[in-house]
C-alpha cells in the first residue's frame, strides 16, 4: 500500500508544471453583414465529443437572452467562466484573447462560436475551428451570421 502513495508522491510535482502551462490564443470573430441588432455570441472551447471545456468569451451584456446561444447554454447553465463584453454589431469584428492550456492544442479540441441575434433566428455552433497550430492563418467559415472564425497562436 506504500509503495503506490511514494510513487503517486515522488510523481505529482512532476506532473504539475505540465499541467498548469498555457498559451495564449486569440479569436477573431468576423460578422456578415445582416439587418437586424447586434449579435450576441458565445466564444467556448469542446472536447472531441462536443462537450464544454472552458468558455471564452460571451458578447452581449443582458443575461436574460444568454438561453438563445443555445450550444454553450444548454451545458454551462449560463455560467460564465471568461469574459463578458458588449454585443457585436453586423460586418464587425470581434477578438478576444485566452490563456488556453497546452494540452488542449492538437488534441482534437475546438473552439465554437454560438451566436444570437433579436428577433432573429439562434445559430448554435455557427462557426468551428479546430483547435490546432495548423488552424493559424486558416480562417474557418461560419454558417450564420458569423462569416468567418480564426484563431493565432
Amino acid at each position: 500500500m506504500k509503495k503506490p502513495i511514494l510513487a503517486l508522491a515522488l510523481t505529482l510535482p512532476l506532473l504539475v508544471p505540465v499541467i498548469a502551462e498555457a498559451r495564449p490564443v486569440r479569436i477573431a470573430t468576423t460578422l456578415n453583414s445582416y439587418g437586424g441588432d447586434g449579435a450576441y455570441l458565445a466564444i467556448y472551447v469542446t472536447d472531441k465529443a462536443g462537450k464544454l471545456q472552458q468558455t471564452i468569451h460571451v458578447a452581449g451584456g443582458k443575461a436574460k437572452y444568454h438561453k438563445h446561444l443555445s450550444g454553450w447554454f444548454r451545458q454551462s447553465g449560463g455560467r460564465i467562466d471568461g469574459t463578458t463584453g458588449a454585443s457585436v454589431g453586423a460586418g464587425r469584428s470581434l477578438t478576444v484573447s485566452a490563456e488556453i492550456a497546452d494540452a488542449l492544442i492538437d488534441a482534437g479540441f475546438e473552439i465554437r462560436v454560438d451566436s444570437a441575434v433579436e428577433k432573429e433566428s439562434d445559430v448554435p455552433a455557427d462557426a468551428r475551428i479546430t483547435l490546432e497550430k495548423a488552424s493559424v492563418g486558416k480562417p474557418a467559415a461560419g454558417r450564420g451570421y458569423v462569416k468567418s472564425v480564426a484563431i493565432d497562436m
